[in-house]
């Protein structure tokens, strides 16, 4: 993948958790001298039920980035959940109770295998990898973060969508005593994002269930969020409870509260600016030193256009004029 480097990063400002950086050796002298490491025949052990622990059998993937990946503390305390308030601390702080099991997934819509799934049953079948994945959020700031996930394209060729299923919606939980901030009226409740089918098959998105080789925290999406790494991140809807095939569009979250600053494919374009702000430059998240100044020094670079995942994807929009399809 061709992803330009961000070269004057410090080292010091790369993640330095030792049991990350130790699981890193790891699968460069096992899993890499093998092709891959295999996953066990079920994942009910490989998805613990609490965070802070190792998820086993996940392989290397070739989509990688090689940008200086953001650290730890980065990723876990800088977040948008607005199901857990609109700050960026807040998620850390209102999700730190929140349990995320059990965990079921409804399938509906048009598709053959639909009905409700046990969460480890609904990705049982498939392979966990590491995704090293740049995500850009649409005010204008980036990181790039390590997630473990599923291939989209592998668990919806599971469920065997039919002909006519032209999207695929998905939808989190809705629960306002968990989740406090689905108390204000920010949104309307349950926060619903959406691919078309195209998008959804492609082989880079994936269903994420962990961050730097654990089990997800809590306020990056536990149990299992999107994630689509050439979009814009208020596309990676997080706490999923539901995915349908539809014939039609969604209205998605973002696009019924505004119109006119967040539309459907969400697509990374610095050629068209947010109605406040442009988009032709970002902030990566960490590069400014520690706290309050992770943001305020953080260093400006180039924002590249379908976030530098175009080889990938540019085709999927051949003929759709992405200044009015935003």
């Amino acid at each position: 993948m061709l992803i330009r480097q961000t070269a004057d990063i410090k080292p010091s400002e790369i993640t330095s958790k030792d049991a990350y950086l130790n699981r890193r050796a790891f699968i460069r002298s096992a899993g890499l001298a093998s092709g891959a490491l295999l996953a066990d025949s079920t994942l009910g052990a490989i998805l613990p039920s609490s965070t802070a622990l190792q998820l086993e059998g996940v392989r290397a993937s070739a989509y990688n980035t090689d940008e200086p990946q953001n650290s730890y503390r980065d990723v876990t305390t800088y977040n948008n959940y607005y199901e857990f308030g609109t700050a960026k601390d807040d998620p850390a702080y209102n999700a730190r109770d929140f349990k995320p099991r059990p965990w079921t997934i409804e399938v509906s819509g048009h598709a053959e295998k639909t009905g409700r799934y046990d969460l480890e049953d609904f990705i049982k079948p498939h392979q966990l990898e590491e995704r090293i994945y740049r995500l850009r959020c649409v005010e204008a700031w980036s990181m790039v973060i390590p997630w473990v996930g599923i291939p989209l394209a592998d668990i919806i060729k599971q469920l065997q969508p039919r002909s006519s299923a032209r999207y695929v919606e998905f939808e989190t939980l809705r629960d306002p005593e968990r989740m406090p901030g689905q108390r204000s009226r920010v949104l309307r409740w349950p926060y619903v994002e959406g691919l078309t089918i195209a998008e959804a098959t492609n082989p880079l998105p994936i269903l994420a269930v962990g961050l730097y080789g654990e089990v997800l925290p809590n306020q990056n999406g536990a149990p299992i969020r999107l994630v689509v790494p050439w979009k814009y991140g208020f596309k990676s809807i997080k706490g999923i409870v539901s995915l349908r095939f539809s014939e039609r569009r969604p209205r998605t979250a973002w696009e019924t509260a505004a119109p006119r600053e967040y539309g459907f494919y969400a697509n990374v374009n610095p050629q068209v600016d947010h109605p406040r702000w442009s988009q032709a430059r970002e902030r990566r998240i960490g590069s400014g030193g520690t706290g309050l100044q992770s943001l305020i020094g953080a260093r400006k670079q180039e924002t590249l256009m379908f976030n530098g995942y175009g080889e990938h994807v540019a085709h999927l929009y051949d003929g759709l004029d992405l200044r009015r399809n935003f």
